[in-house]
């Protein structure tokens, strides 16, 4: 029982502290990066970004859809908007 509140503690504190950092995106701008150095600084952060929420699921014990769904919003939520030119990931096609 005691692991388990900790446990639980230990996750509610990851994900506030996760919450709480800027996105890539963000980090990106304050960076000023641009062209290929913001393609791989965008591209880490959000591979980092879902080896961290792989690890929340985990702790979670979330499985099947549920992991999928957990997974790909927290690591949406890490990676944040897609550039304000229109071009990127989650860019309308046309």
């Amino acid at each position: 029982m005691h692991k388990t509140i900790v446990a639980v503690a230990l996750s509610l504190f990851a994900v506030s502290a996760l919450a709480a950092d800027p996105s890539c995106t963000d980090r990106a701008n304050e960076k000023k990066l641009a062209g290929a150095a913001r393609t791989s600084f965008l591209k880490k952060c959000e591979t980092d970004a879902n080896s961290a929420c792989q690890l929340q699921a985990k702790d979670r014990k979330l499985s099947g859809a549920a992991q999928t769904s957990f997974v790909r919003k927290c690591t949406k939520d890490a990676v944040g908007a897609p550039p304000a030119n229109g071009k990127g990931a989650g860019a309308p096609k046309s």
